[in-house]
């Protein structure tokens, strides 16, 4: 498809091919951390040495030191370099004699070589279980981007369809009523907006699903978020009433705008095509804890329980329209939508109401990561 063009720039599984040794990876960061836990490291055991003259104290607290630096850093190097150092810091700092080295001491060979056994094994474990979860999270990418390309290649196809099918009618009878027409273009209309959606919500996945490409948060007041997003749904939907209730006091949430706006827009969307019955939506925000709340409640027949499992995950089962065109595909806005909030460190979830539906979703209120 030409969305994902298979090149070593574009695809994350080609990259990680080229990815430069471990055993070379730098990092100010790795340099921080192993400096701040070496330092921590040698603190304990000066204050260990006032308060008792035995040695041996300091072998267990390199060796302590040595494994965290090699699980807390990436690659090979700093681990090494910990057990190099911690090795000649017990031999010339905590050994008799002190402040001097003495290369003839018995044990010397084997706390080297404990040392660096220790760096070797956690670096090589740390390596593996960084690379497991690297592959995993691209192994999801990638089946997200399947399930998103299963789903919308008849989105895509449908309407063009029908575009060029009215247009078509419209060159070739010229004569038809000015009605019949005035319906035609309408339909045309429909269609491509229906289009200009399907092409807006593959744009937000790939936008998410590149691995080059960060979102970028910043501090949005909420009130006008969601202003937006009514504005644009009362122009596409006149006939549903909504209501919005958000906090008396301005609610700063990092967002990316575009894709939460997008997020919601499809929920509204949702709420009054496969509601069916809708007549009235609640859009609401307010504050749990350390997270912003968002909230789209409907009064329409609610989801079918047998759909709640996968709802989000793009997989459902295509829902046709009475003209039987199946544009009615719900999966592949909902899979957008929980796309676009677990890659701003948010959850989402979805139930049946006494009437109707709800679905909510949480964003964290700081630029923290919350795990």
């Amino acid at each position: 498809m030409f969305l994902y063009p298979i090149d070593n720039r574009e695809c994350p599984i080609l990259q990680s091919s080229k990815h430069r040794s471990p055993f070379f990876s730098f990092s100010a960061r790795d340099f921080a951390v192993t400096a701040g836990i070496l330092a921590c490291a040698i603190e304990l055991c000066v204050i260990l040495s006032i308060a008792d003259s035995i040695d041996g104290f300091a072998y267990p607290i390199f060796v302590l030191a040595v494994l965290l630096v090699s699980r807390l850093t990436t690659g090979y190097f700093f681990g090494i370099l910990a057990a190099l150092f911690s090795v000649i810091g017990i031999n010339y700092i905590f050994t008799y004699p002190y402040w001097a080295f003495n290369f003839t001491l018995s044990g010397y060979p084997l706390t080297f070589l404990t040392m660096l056994c220790v760096s070797l094994i956690t670096c090589t474990m740390t390596t593996k279980l960084k690379q497991q979860e690297r592959i995993r999270a691209e192994s999801e990418k990638e089946k997200m981007r399947a399930n998103l390309l299963r789903s919308v290649s008849h989105d895509i196809r449908t309407p063009l369809t029908s575009i060029v099918g009215v247009t078509s009618t419209l060159l070739e009878t010229p004569n038809l009523p000015i009605a019949e027409q005035r319906q035609l273009l309408e339909d045309a209309r429909d269609e491509a907006q229906w289009l200009i959606r399907v092409v807006e919500n593959l744009l937000s996945i790939t936008r998410i699903g590149d691995a080059r490409a960060q979102i970028t948060k910043q501090p949005e007041v909420v009130e006008e978020i969601l202003g937006e997003v009514v504005q644009k749904f009362r122009k596409r939907f006149p006939d549903v009433s909504i209501r919005v209730a958000a906090p008396s006091d301005l609610l700063f949430v990092p967002m990316d705008a575009i894709l939460i706006e997008q997020v919601l827009s499809n929920l509204l969307e949702n709420a009054v095509i496969h509601g069916e019955t809708t007549t009235n939506i609640l859009l609401s925000v307010h504050q749990e804890g350390k997270y912003a709340c968002f909230s789209v409640q409907d009064n329409g027949k609610g989801i079918p329980p047998k759909e709640l499992p996968t709802l989000f995950d793009g997989s459902m089962k295509r829902n046709e329209t009475p003209a039987g065109d199946g544009k009615r595909n719900m999966g592949l806005g909902l899979s957008v939508c929980m796309a676009i909030v677990r890659a701003h460190s948010g959850t989402m979830e979805a139930k049946n109401m006494g009437a109707g539906a709800e679905f909510s979703f949480l964003l964290p209120l700081s630029e923290e990561e919350l795990k």
